[in-house]
């Protein structure tokens, strides 16, 4: 009798421990952040009117309507004043959602910038098995259609350029950008074949675009000659140890490169942290939301 009221005395503690913890996590919604990252990568001289190219990177808006905090919030980064916008995919949560994604851009939509999507463009969310979740398996998606229609036709409409199995060049302030970008590989929506090979050689800035940042195809940009990839979908591992480590990413990227800048091969890759959840994993530990400025700068001559 008494091992027996030991071992559930066990287990309610623990299940009080984890209805904390969840309930911290789903404060750590609205507690965003902004990144901040320093990169060399320009030819030297390509700047002749400023110290830097400001490039801001977001990504997993997951925008339900009635986030007014994050709409808010994102609305404010056109405060940094970014020479261009990289908005890697997920924006929507909700059938209803486009205004409210059009609301919190809408400053960013007035200055240059790109996308790509990820399946929860195209999607809705639906309920997923946690335990799913932390052993990695794959999620099929629910095919319950988006308006993702709708919401592309505005960022185009604004002058944003859809770089979805795309390859572009454009000129913004001093700077010649060459850009590839595919669609959602998580979920082999991707054809590396139509936007394979080099760059422009006489661009000063190469980008490779893609929503998750699955190894397979960071492998063929880096090997393109592509400076720096951006990509998002990891949500930075969402549920983490302290130090933000990881237990999941939610692709086949490794854990130490789940969020943040790092190297991949020649070439630079950020993975965003992503400023949402699914409405159906509505919790973060260990891992705020944010959006991140990379600071492009040039080379030492």
């Amino acid at each position: 009798m008494k091992n027996s009221t030991i071992a559930l005395s066990s287990i309610g503690a623990l299940a009080a421990a984890g209805a904390a913890t969840l309930a911290w996590g789903y404060t750590e919604l609205d507690k965003f952040e902004l990144k901040e990252y320093t990169l060399p990568l320009l030819p030297a001289g390509t700047l002749r009117r400023d110290k830097e190219f400001r490039l801001l990177h977001v990504s997993d808006l997951h925008m339900i309507p009635g986030q007014d905090t994050k709409i808010a919030w994102v609305s404010a980064l056109d405060t940094l004043r970014p020479d261009l916008v990289v908005n890697t995919g997920d924006n929507l949560s909700d059938a209803a959602a486009v205004p409210d994604v059009l609301r919190a851009l809408g400053p960013l939509l007035q200055r240059p910038g790109l996308f790509v999507f990820g399946t929860n463009d195209y999607w809705a969310p639906r309920p997923v098995n946690p335990l799913k979740y932390l052993w990695g398996a794959k999620r099929e998606p629910s095919y319950v259609d988006l308006p993702w229609k709708d919401m592309r036709a505005a960022f185009v409409e604004h002058g944003w350029l859809d770089a979805n199995q795309a390859r572009l060049e454009f000129k913004v302030g001093d700077v010649r950008l060459a850009v590839a970008g595919v669609d959602d590989p998580h979920h082999d929506l991707d054809d590396y074949s139509e936007v394979a090979g080099a760059p422009n050689p006489g661009s000063d800035l190469r980008l490779a675009l893609l929503h998750s940042p699955e190894p397979r195809v960071l492998e063929q940009f880096a090997a393109d000659g592509y400076q720096l990839s951006l990509s998002g979908h990891t949500h930075g591992g969402q549920i983490c140890l302290p130090g933000s480590r990881a237990l999941v990413t939610n692709c086949d990227i490794d854990r130490a490169r789940v969020q943040g800048l790092h190297d991949f091969g020649p070439m630079k890759m950020h993975v965003s942290n992503g400023l949402g959840t699914s409405k159906y994993a509505p919790v973060r530990i260990f891992c705020r939301p944010s959006a991140t400025l990379l600071r492009i700068t040039e080379r030492d001559s």
